[in-house]
């Protein structure tokens, strides 16, 4: 028996966010053990999180009886002092996605324009989609934003405008100029979310946080993560960054006790561990070196990337997707972006990379 109950009209549109496969349902499907399966498929530290990171969340475990402290106090105070804002201008969300989710709440609905990049973060779209806000889709230059055309897709019922830098799934960098540009000419009725969940692994990220600092774009929002990075994808937690006026109205619609104390006691310690950061960097920059240079040696187009993934144009991205699953190493495949003829590979450890390569020769012919 079917049920009858009338779903919102707007769900028929939406589709179900498809994660990177876990390891223990690959386990089971293709009948190896665990240990054996590598996953480099999304966006994961290959370091795992920050060893004071763990320590700060043990010590967390005998207070679990207790609510959480509803307001972050102490990591939006240690965020604020690092970045040189205000502690009004910080707000928490479960993973990033979350504050994602806030901004749909705040400004999207039924009549609302929402501009994304047609390589887009999946959940733009679906959040669109998902308050029944006009989705406007531009272009991509170079499997990139085309911030110029992005800028010109504005209209006076636009809302929102999305930009991922480093972009994922590309792993594309949109210019400096193109970015500062982007900022002056959008109008303040607008709000600019910028997503910068890769902005770490950048030798010279541009600087947003001061233009937030300084009050003059009151319409900019930067949205961050502790996922990548930092290695906590486990504790989904991220923040936005804003004017407190925005974070205020953002607050409206978070719901009590989002982040878990041990998601905000791991976060807090994971900040300030520069050495578990500085690994990751290195260890992320050799990786890229490496996997650019052998994906090209086995005569395969990739996509420069400034975060910590790369693509690669196998052809069939489903099948090679799916042979290397059988074998152990779990990629991203990329139809649902638009882009069947790729796979995403996150880096790994040195390990882990060179395996990936070794399996992607084996199946692609040797």
């Amino acid at each position: 028996m079917k049920p009858t109950l009338p779903f919102n009209a707007t769900l028929n549109n939406v589709a179900v966010y498809q994660p990177g496969r876990p390891i223990e349902e690959v386990a089971r499907e293709v009948g190896l053990p665990p240990g054996d399966i590598i996953k480099l498929a999304s966006n994961e530290n290959p370091l795992g999180p920050s060893p004071a990171a763990v320590a700060a969340m043990r010590n967390t475990l005998e207070n679990l009886h207790l609510y959480p402290d509803g307001n972050a106090f102490y990591l939006k105070q240690r965020l604020a002092a690092k970045l040189g804002l205000e502690p009004g201008n910080l707000i928490l969300g479960n993973g990033s996605n979350e504050i994602i989710e806030f901004v749909g709440h705040a400004l999207m609905g039924p009549g609302a324009d929402v501009v994304v990049s047609q390589y887009c973060f999946a959940v733009y779209p679906m959040m669109a989609q998902l308050f029944g806000a006009n989705l406007i889709a531009v272009p991509a230059k170079n499997y990139g934003h085309d911030l110029p055309a992005m800028l010109a897709a504005i209209t006076p019922q636009t809302r929102v405008i999305f930009v991922a830098n480093p972009n994922n799934p590309t792993g594309t960098l949109a210019s400096s100029s193109d970015v500062t540009r982007l900022i002056l000419e959008t109008p303040s009725s607008v709000m600019i979310a910028m997503d910068e969940a890769y902005v770490e692994f950048l030798d010279e990220p541009l600087d947003l946080v001061s233009l937030v600092r300084d009050g003059r774009f009151p319409n900019l929002l930067l949205m961050r993560t502790f996922s990548k990075i930092f290695g906590l994808a486990g504790l989904r937690i991220g923040y936005g960054i804003g004017h407190p006026e925005v974070i205020a109205a953002l607050e409206k619609v978070r719901q009590p006790f989002n982040i878990n104390s041990i998601a905000q006691a791991g976060a807090l310690a994971a900040l300030d561990d520069v050495e578990h950061l500085r690994r990751t960097r290195a260890n992320n920059s050799a990786g890229l070196r490496f996997l650019e240079q052998s994906l090209h040696e086995l005569g395969l187009e990739t996509i420069p990337s400034a975060a910590n993934f790369i693509l690669a144009r196998v052809g069939d991205g489903k099948r090679v997707f799916d042979q290397l699953q059988r074998r152990g190493v779990i990629v991203r495949p990329l139809g649902g972006y638009q882009l069947p003829e790729w796979i995403r590979i996150t880096v790994g450890t040195p390990e882990e990379n060179h395996r990936c390569v070794t399996e992607l020769k084996s199946v692609l012919g040797g």
